[in-house]
């Protein structure tokens, strides 16, 4: 029952019309295509609402179910649509948005910081990487500048689709340590900061972003903790 996937080719669309294809045991709300975002690669599923005829309910968070499906998971009980019914969708838009800025200054993070990541995490105000950084960064401020560099030079965001082939001829595109790019489809996804020969990141990821670096607004690097003998973990907060 795998749901068609609108946040990735629309991740701006803040409403659409589905039909529900199938309801959980749990009483989670299946799709036949979503703006919802599930929780995945660090990044929070997207929370909004569901409406039908003059029924409506609030949908507190969505998460991947099994064979491709997406599942938005009602914030309270609640009687709900039965498959076959036409539904409107929304997304909790100034959320997401939130979450695709912070999202994509992570991405700028990993180019300032060009260490293996082992690990991240992604919320509405500030996100976080950990690093295999034995030693932390001596100075804090000209990464920080340099970020700030990457949002005022309002570089594009885009995404393109290589095969699996592809990615294992060039394992160097793979940052993160800890997790691997889901596979089985025969595609995988990279999004790229910056084009042609202007290109500052290219990875795999299967997150919502901006589409410029201009919108993620003004950040600044708090806390470095250290996580283990090798790992450093670094936050990232948002400050507009």
């Amino acid at each position: 029952m795998q749901s068609r996937l609108l946040f990735r080719a629309a991740p701006y669309e803040r409403e659409s019309n589905a039909t529900v294809a199938g309801i959980t045991e749990e009483g989670g709300v299946i799709l036949d295509q979503t703006l919802f975002y599930p929780t995945s690669g660090g990044q929070p599923g997207d929370s909004g609402w569901l409406q039908w005829g003059d029924q409506r309910i609030d949908i507190a968070t969505t998460v991947k179910g099994p064979e491709g499906a997406v599942v938005l998971v009602p914030a309270e009980p609640a009687p709900l649509p039965s498959v076959g019914v036409p539904v409107r969708q929304g997304i909790d838009w100034n959320r997401r948005h939130r979450l695709m800025r912070v999202h994509t200054a992570l991405h700028l993070l990993s180019v300032v910081i060009p260490l293996p990541v082992t690990g991240g995490s992604i919320s509405e105000d500030k996100g976080r990487l950990d690093f295999d950084m034995p030693e932390a960064p001596e100075d804090k401020e000209a990464l920080e500048a340099r970020l700030n560099g990457f949002v005022a030079a309002n570089l594009p965001v885009s995404d393109e689709w290589i095969s699996d082939a592809e990615l294992d001829a060039n394992p160097g595109l793979v940052k993160t340590m800890s997790v691997q790019p889901p596979r089985g489809s025969g595609e995988i996804r990279l999004v790229r900061i910056g084009q042609g020969a202007g290109t500052i990141d290219l990875q795999p990821c299967g997150g919502t972003h901006v589409a410029r670096t201009g919108e993620i607004g003004g950040l600044a690097i708090g806390k470095i903790e250290k996580k283990g003998k090798q790992n450093r973990r670094v936050y990232l907060h948002l400050t507009t």
